[in-house]
């Protein structure tokens, strides 16, 4: 027997021993849904979580207000009209005024578009940084010692000490600010691009990459780093709310944005005078940032769910 196997001459082997497939389990093995990419698979994730695409309806409408409501209101974030000093909501102006006169929805909507503008900025910028700074420093191992020692060296002192020192500088201005919250925030995308690349760049895609003769910049940029987009976008939306935060607080201490204009922080700092007799003009600032940290919150933990593999597996 051993001898008509190894000279490939079939058995005879009797119908008896085989049992027919039935039909529910042939269609038991055929695929249940076509297959589909890592980032379509993602945001198939992403449109199925309820909360998620709250948040970023609610975003889009905030965004949305922001952009076109100081341009169709009869009112200006900095016009005064002392006539009409601390109104209480009413038709004219449904969000009531300041001490000043001001029009407190339209501010509210100018300090949201300042906000929402530092946000996102000081996102995008922290995160060119920290990919480029990051995949340097985990695709090349010569300068991966000096780079970490220099984020210990700047994670050593609290990063709020930075923002206050450059603001009292450089001034209250926008500028300012994106200065003073891109000095650290880069820090944490640098560390997950890094750790990516570290782990990305042994893989046998990459040797194959190398050996038809691609460069080390196109290895990174065209290879490792699109690898490692679900960290990234993680790691840059989680950027977004604690910039907004960091900047109202700023604001709030009255280091911020500078008169006349306004940012959701600064409202919330102006109405302390007027937090007793007239609460109103404290109420829709801190709603409008409450309502702008959970709808970000609920954006960020769907893109978690959804890019994160191991929540999956």
């Amino acid at each position: 027997m051993n001898d008509s196997l190894q000279a490939g001459v079939p058995m005879d082997i009797p119908d008896q021993m085989f049992e027919k497939l039935p039909p529910a389990r042939k269609e038991a093995e055929e695929t249940v849904r076509p297959s589909e990419s890592f980032l379509k698979s993602a945001l198939r994730k992403y449109r199925s979580n309820p909360f998620a695409m709250a948040g970023l309806v609610i975003l889009v409408l905030f965004a949305l207000l922001s952009l076109a409501g100081p341009l169709i209101s009869p009112y200006t974030y900095d016009g005064q009209n002392i006539a009409h000093q601390n109104q209480f909501p009413s038709a004219g102006h449904i969000f009531g005024t300041d001490k000043f006169g001001r029009d407190i929805f339209v501010r509210v909507l100018y300090g949201m578009r300042i906000s929402l503008t530092i946000g996102f900025v000081t996102a995008v910028i922290n995160c060119v940084l920290g990919v480029i700074i990051g995949g340097i420093a985990g695709y090349f191992g010569g300068v991966d010692m000096i780079i970490m020692r220099i984020i210990d060296v700047l994670t050593s002192v609290p990063s709020m000490l930075y923002m206050i020192l450059i603001m009292v500088i450089m001034g209250n201005s926008v500028r300012s600010i994106l200065l003073a919250l891109c000095i650290t925030y880069w820090i944490s995308t640098a560390r997950i691009v890094r750790s990516q690349v570290l782990t990305l760049k042994n893989q046998e895609y990459v040797l194959a990459a190398r050996v038809l003769g691609a460069s080390n910049s196109r290895i990174l940029f065209r290879h490792l780093i699109p690898n490692s987009l679900g960290p990234i976008l993680i790691t840059v939306s989680y950027i977004i709310p604690s910039a907004i935060f960091s900047e109202a607080f700023l604001s709030f201490l009255g280091i911020g944005i500078q008169a006349p204009m306004a940012s959701l922080g600064t409202l919330v700092n102006d109405a302390i005078p007027q937090m007793f007799g007239w609460p109103y003009q404290m109420l829709f600032p801190v709603m409008a940032i409450v309502i702008t940290m959970f709808a970000l919150n609920f954006i960020c933990d769907g893109l978690r769910d959804a890019f994160d593999t191991r929540l999956s597996q």
